[in-house]
């Protein structure tokens, strides 16, 4: 529902709502001027006020409900304007870089080392398109509840070790750490973990400044499985806390915004989350940043 569809579905609310405070007040009046005459009547014309008072209870609490909705529809509304506007600048950044790359690679005479480092940037900016086209097609099967999980018992400690060494590769600007026991069982979807991993990881990079460092830990309690990411970066505000994880949500206005992303990756990571039947949480770190932490229950 667009804003003009909700201007006017208040301004109807609002004019029923008068009518109905008009014709009691109206019906009022009757009631006196009948009541000296016939008991009968007045007894009715009370009967109508108080079904009709009971009618405007009920369209009161319908108007707020449809309120609530229309409300609803307007964020849902500009958090998909937000990701088409990302999207769109998402796409076109790594496609006009590689197309920038190559036709370098094609008109110039560059050295070895030159031509290697150009082809590197290149395979990065695909890499990142990859990702983010990935999450994108993560998101739909999870919405249209067409993501299959295939739960095994494996090693979730080399499975973030293996993470841990491909994202080191990728990610020179900051500093990686690896705080993990070992031996660390798990029951769950393997690919699913590895996509909660890779999209906290990404986001504490993105969020983070250069040359921070960036934590990837996990343990395992007695009766609880516990791993994840964090950061020294920026840090989530109280008030994003809530909405973070809600599909298509960024802080801020995407006119405006400098970070890269399309507000797709901790929706995808809270959704795995509760489908592996786990938990998240977002947490502050100290003395600033933001820790993410997932708990899977030990069976």
């Amino acid at each position: 529902m667009n804003r003009r569809t909700a201007i006017i579905f208040y301004i109807l609310s609002a004019y029923v709502v008068i009518q109905f405070v008009w014709w009691g007040y109206h019906l009022i009046e009757l009631t006196e001027e009948v009541s000296e005459e016939s008991i009968l009547i007045g007894r009715r014309v009370r009967m109508i006020i108080g079904e009709g008072s009971v009618f405007l209870v009920l369209l009161l609490v319908g108007i707020w409900q449809i309120r609530r909705s229309i409300l609803k529809d307007l964020k849902l509304s500009e958090r998909q304007n937000n990701f088409l506007l990302s999207v769109t600048h998402e796409l076109k950044t790594p496609l006009a870089a590689n197309k920038l790359y190559l036709q370098t690679l094609q008109k110039r005479d560059l050295g070895r080392e030159k031509s290697l480092e150009l082809q590197g940037k290149a395979i990065d900016e695909n890499n990142r398109l990859d990702r983010m086209i990935n999450n994108i097609l993560n998101a739909s099967r999870i919405e249209n509840n067409a993501f299959q999980l295939e739960k095994e018992s494996f090693d979730l400690s080399k499975l973030i070790e293996k993470t841990y060494a491909r994202v080191s590769i990728l990610s020179a600007s900051h500093s990686i750490v690896l705080n993990c026991e070992e031996n660390i069982l798990l029951f769950a979807d393997q690919f699913s973990v590895e996509t909660i991993l890779l999209n906290l990881i990404e986001n504490a990079i993105k969020y983070s400044p250069k040359g921070s460092e960036v934590e990837i830990y996990a343990r395992k309690n007695d009766d609880q499985t516990i791993f994840g990411v964090l950061d020294q970066g920026i840090g989530i505000s109280t008030l994003d806390k809530k909405s973070i994880f809600k599909q298509f949500y960024r802080v801020g206005k995407e006119e405006v915004r400098t970070q890269k992303g399309t507000g797709l990756g901790l929706f995808i990571v809270a959704q795995l989350t509760a489908m592996n039947h786990g938990t998240i949480e977002c947490l502050d770190n100290s003395p600033k940043g933001t820790n993410f932490i997932i708990t899977f229950q030990n069976d």
